[in-house]
């Protein structure tokens, strides 16, 4: 009976493959996304000001940024909760880090990029500092300095128990 539930659950790690399958879509999405926007900005560029281009470019960089953690959190969750994609590691062009990332890796790559993604949008407030309310530019600020926190209070319990248990980077 214990190997049954252990089969089982074990079995159950397919449950995340429909969650992959959607994030790939979601990446799609992005990708339409940014190409909206450098659609959108191409007959306006020269009506539009040097800080205007600067927020629709920072704008792409934002994608860019969540479309990159999406790839990781995809092919990296992949590998670590399903199976490993021996098929795609035959290939040259692979990825370097593919396969090297467990999950404290991961959660701290994931934290690094919440942190980029956000001092971005940080970076688009200050541009547009004159149209938004102080509130919010205090608000955001103290949200980003969260996110900033929290990733380094996880790399220092990732580093604390790899220390802790004798485990070589």
């Amino acid at each position: 009976m214990q190997k049954i539930i252990a089969n089982i659950i074990y079995a159950s790690r397919w449950l995340m493959f429909p969650v992959y399958i959607g994030l790939s879509f979601g990446f799609i999405l992005l990708t339409l996304k940014f190409f909206q926007q450098i659609i959108f900005v191409i007959p306006e560029i020269f009506k539009m000001s040097e800080s205007g281009l600067v927020l629709i470019v920072l704008s792409l960089i934002d994608i860019a940024l969540v479309g990159g953690l999406l790839v990781m959190v995809m092919f990296s969750g992949y590998e670590n909760f399903i199976m490993k994609m021996e098929e795609v590691k035959e290939n040259k062009n692979i990825l370097s880090w593919m396969g090297t990332m467990d999950v404290n890796s991961i959660k701290n790559k994931v934290a690094s990029s919440i942190v980029a993604i956000s001092s971005v949008h940080l970076l688009r407030i200050f541009m547009n500092a004159e149209k938004i309310v102080d509130n919010k530019i205090m608000w955001s600020v103290v949200i980003h300095l969260t996110f900033v926190i929290s990733a380094f209070g996880m790399a220092y319990i990732d580093k604390m128990s790899k220390k802790k248990y004798n485990i070589k980077q």
